[in-house]
């Protein structure tokens, strides 16, 4: 009677690492654009945050925003980027920007962010 082999031959299981490890650097790559975002989100909370309550001018927003972007040292998206609207519930900030990230050779991975914080 004949057996059966059974499990991965050498050639699947590279070409399982292969997979795996394009994911695993496509991922590292990711990781700063995604920290960059949460700062400009965690900036934009505490803006927000600043002013609960109140009903600031665009200046001193802007000079918050600024002050705030500064101290995180946030890159890829500037303070002037972020739209400051009043409407008849208050006043929100609202950024949405794209982030490319070098990949393999000519490719690259492109991440597209968008945070709207409204002012209490």
């Amino acid at each position: 009677m004949r057996q059966r082999q059974h499990g991965m031959t050498f050639i699947g299981l590279l070409c399982i690492l292969a997979v795996c490890g394009v994911i695993g650097y496509a991922v590292m790559r990711l990781i700063p654009a995604y920290l960059n975002y949460l700062k400009v989100a965690r900036t934009m909370q505490v803006t927000a945050g600043d002013y609960k309550g109140q009903t600031p001018d665009s200046g001193a927003l802007t000079r918050t925003l600024e002050k705030h972007w500064e101290v995180e040292d946030i890159t890829g998206v500037s303070w002037k980027d972020i739209e400051v609207t009043r409407d008849e519930n208050g006043v929100s900030l609202h950024v949405a920007y794209d982030d490319l990230e070098p990949f393999i050779a000519n490719v690259s991975l492109m991440v597209h962010f968008d945070k709207t914080v409204k002012m209490e």
